[in-house]
């Protein structure tokens, strides 16, 4: 049983008005840095096995600042000097534990220090291929005729000179169950992708159809969690973007920890879920230009 953490990237300059799709060099703009370093802070908590992320420029400069931040925790744990991360309960002996296997489980670059993590590139987690959409004003795309089947059908959707949205479905679902098996059954990790992206995962986690994406709203630098065991996956937390993470960290040494749930349990005593709760406050986003429901996928621009 693994935790992968969808994390979207910061916001950029073309976060918004324009769909920016697969447009070379839209990186984080100072807002969006600012996002992204507070949540790597908040992730600093958690014992992340591998950080993932999409090639494009702004999710690998989110990834990068969440393995920084991911460092400095992991020096601290090490050395036992005090940090600035604050640690929930379990996080700290779990954090511990990681960087004393050295790396057992977790994606390492060459020559790293034991424990530290490099963000490992997946093109699967790869922005929508919008076609002849890419860096289009949204203004413009309202008035297309593909737009409505966008929003009210996306299973039917294909870009023009692109990709289909039932394509980046089964890419993405693919990318985050592979890391998945990859990664072992007491793993939390991070994929940091797209709003389109992100929600597509969702829909698959909750048993949605691909139709019922556009319902589902991602906003910038949020963090959704999704636990996959044997018998289903759970949803965590969806489009969280404030507080404490560190109740996401799988307990130390739980015997049970894998054992296959006795049935439908009540909210949070199902074996598997390891103590945390699903369904955990998801924060509202304040990103009101992420057009929940609008651009090719509400807030995936």
């Amino acid at each position: 049983m693994s935790t992968v953490l969808l994390v979207r990237h910061g916001r950029t300059a073309l976060t918004g008005p324009v769909l920016a799709g697969r447009a070379p060099g839209v990186c984080l703009d100072q807002r969006g840095r600012a996002q992204a370093e507070a949540v790597a802070a908040r992730l600093a908590a958690l014992p992340l096995a591998a950080i993932v992320t999409s090639p494009l420029e702004r999710c690998a400069q989110t990834a990068a600042i969440i393995a920084a931040a991911q460092a400095g925790a992991r020096s601290a744990a090490q050395s036992g000097a005090p940090s600035a991360v604050q640690f929930g309960d379990g996080s700290a002996a779990w954090l511990g534990a990681r960087v004393a296997r050295s790396g057992n489980g977790s994606a390492t670059q060459p020559g790293a220090q034991p424990g530290a993590l490099a963000p490992v590139t997946d093109e699967r987690l790869i922005e929508c291929q919008y076609g002849a959409w890419t860096s289009r004003p949204v203004d413009e795309l309202y008035r297309e005729p593909l737009w409505r089947v966008v929003q009210a059908q996306p299973s039917a959707a294909r870009f023009p000179d692109g990709e289909s949205l039932p394509e980046l479905s089964a890419r993405a679902i693919a990318a985050v169950r592979d890391w998945d098996r990859r990664l072992g059954p007491d793993a939390v990790w991070v994929a940091c992708s797209h709003g389109d992206v992100i929600k597509a995962v969702l829909a698959d986690a909750v048993g949605a159809h691909l139709d019922q994406f556009q319902r589902i709203v991602v906003d910038p630098c949020s963090v959704s969690a999704v636990r996959y065991t044997r018998a289903r996956p759970y949803l965590l937390r969806a489009n969280d973007v404030g507080g404490s993470l560190a109740a996401l960290a799988p307990p130390l040494g739980r015997a049970d920890y894998e054992a296959e749930p006795g049935g439908d349990s009540a909210l949070g005593a199902d074996p598997e879920l390891g103590g945390a709760h699903p369904g955990g406050a998801a924060y509202p986003g304040d990103d009101a230009d992420a057009t929940p429901g609008g651009g090719a996928g509400g807030g995936a621009l």
